[in-house]
């Protein structure tokens, strides 16, 4: 996945940090090297980079700290600290209110997956409750308007648009007023593609938001874009008044660095990521567990946000209870296989798991990776209730290996990589022993004396010491901000 190798490379650099003796000037620049050699191999604006670089170094001074300073921790909160600050401006961007018309105008490159996001955006908020609404003032790209209509149809979303008409600032204001008349509240406008040489279609631009008078103006930007990110970015800026970044095909193999620096060049919050084709691979982007992710560090919010999501809740406490007590059988791994179709790649869900990099499970064959576990589900369709709820592997014999296969029509080494794969599995999730999870309605009475001693005593004992014992989680709780974005992470925000 996009930035899962940058992710990779600066979690290695901190362990390699983390693992030396001492720490010192010497190990804080070579941690630091490799920080920035990763961040600009992953096309991130170079002016960015130094930035942070001399930020961590004015931080972190090594003569200044005290004997009884955690330095490791210090370093690690600075590099987390400035990851974040370099994705998040500061402010935030405007958010629609529901029952009120709200205009909203993407605008951004040729081919950056514009009018398919406004699509996703748009079926996002209508599960929410919002009465979406999508205009296409695209009358530059051949077979856009077709494009957006079938888009919007398969979404069931209103749309309006024009084969005939070619001014599209006359189709943005028609199509914004008729659906102001149907009390639409999210008006979503789709522009023309543009890049910053073509001055006629910026002047486009602008007069399309001056006859709408959007309340938010979204620059879509694809992720392998690279190091014209920047330049590209801050050309929109100057042209109309970028509020939010989102930024596509995060499900691909590109650097993604750009994306960082599209965030610098507009000063605006990315808000949602886009990382796939389907209309429901969008996410809310938020910058702490993102960074945190990124990091190694894990997002439990995401984590317990995916379960309460994807498993009935009728299933929620039993399947609570399972990852507790860390027994995984095969009859887990099916349920479990049923509900990641729904949940996403299981890298992704992982990833969210502290100590887990999202290197780890790589990302961006999901065809392939369904049709395996399609593939897993047919031969467990074979085997008897005795070898679904065993945790034994050794049951598993020749003869009941080659029964299986047999009886689902696959072969004998098929069964074997299905096995390889529990196996994997039932060590991950081996590692979950001992979490204590709260059900969703205690936790903000959980939240309201919840401090690091407390917090110590619902993770695993392996968890806590991969965290650093009590003292780290202590500033792992001081880094998420306060209590209460900490029991976020936990699945208790409110």
């Amino acid at each position: 996945m996009v930035l899962a190798q940058l992710g990779g490379s600066i979690s290695r650099a901190i362990q390699q940090m983390s693992n030396a003796t001492i720490i010192d000037e010497k190990v804080l620049n070579e941690c630091l090297n490799e920080i920035t050699r990763a961040l600009l191999q992953a096309d991130v604006q170079f002016k960015l980079v130094r930035e942070m670089q001399t930020n961590i170094k004015k931080i972190v001074n090594l003569d200044d700290l005290a004997a009884g300073h955690n330095k490791r921790r210090i370093i690690q909160q600075a590099i987390f600290n400035e990851l974040c600050k370099m994705l998040d401006p500061g402010k935030p961007s405007f958010t629609p209110k529901k029952g009120k018309p709200s205009v909203i105008m993407f605008v951004g490159l040729q081919g950056s997956g514009k009018t398919t996001t406004c699509t996703k955006y748009a079926y996002y908020h209508q599960k929410k409750g919002w009465k979406p609404a999508l205009v296409c003032a695209d009358t530059f790209r051949a077979g856009a308007f077709d494009q957006l209509k079938q888009n919007a149809t398969k979404a069931k979303i209103p749309f309006y648009g024009s084969y005939t008409e070619s001014d599209p600032v006359r189709i943005a204001v028609e199509g914004v007023e008729t659906f102001k008349k149907e009390n639409c509240d999210l008006i979503i406008v789709d522009t023309s593609g543009r890049h910053k040489q073509e001055a006629a279609l910026f002047e486009e631009m602008r007069q399309v938001s001056e006859a709408t008078k959007p309340d938010l103006v979204i620059f879509v930007m694809d992720s392998s874009i690279g190091q014209a990110a920047f330049d590209q970015a801050q050309a929109f800026k100057q042209s109309v008044s970028v509020g939010a970044v989102i930024v596509t095909k995060m499900d691909g193999h590109a650097k993604g660095g750009g994306a960082l620096s599209a965030v610098a060049a507009t000063k605006s919050p990315v808000i949602f990521i886009g990382t796939g084709e389907h209309m429901d691979e969008f996410e809310v982007f938020d910058v702490k567990p993102f960074v945190s992710r990124l990091l190694g560090m894990g997002d439990w919010s995401g984590f317990m946000d995916k379960i309460h999501e994807v498993v009935p809740m009728d299933q929620q406490p039993e399947l609570l209870q399972k990852l507790s007590e860390g027994n995984f059988t095969l009859r887990i791994m099916y349920e479990q296989f049923q509900n990641i179709l729904k949940m996403g790649p299981i890298g992704q869900v992982f990833s969210m798991l502290p100590g887990f990099s999202s290197e780890l499970m790589p990302k961006g064959r999901e065809k392939e990776s369904q049709a395996k576990i399609k593939r897993y589900m047919t031969m467990m369709d074979s085997m008897t209730n005795e070898e679904l709820d065993s945790s034994n592997p050794k049951l598993m014999n020749d003869s009941r290996i080659m029964r299986i296969a047999r009886g689902s029509g696959r072969q004998v080494r098929e069964v074997m990589e299905m096995l390889e794969e529990y196996k994997r599995l039932a060590k991950i999730w081996s590692k979950m022993k001992g979490l204590k999870i709260p059900k969703k309605g205690e936790m903000s009475a959980l939240s309201r004396n919840m401090n690091a001693q407390h917090m110590s005593k619902v993770l695993p004992q392996g968890m806590l010491k991969q965290i650093g014992g009590v003292g780290g989680l202590q500033n792992l709780m001081k880094q998420m901000g306060s209590t209460k974005d900490m029991m976020g992470m936990f699945g208790g925000g409110e």
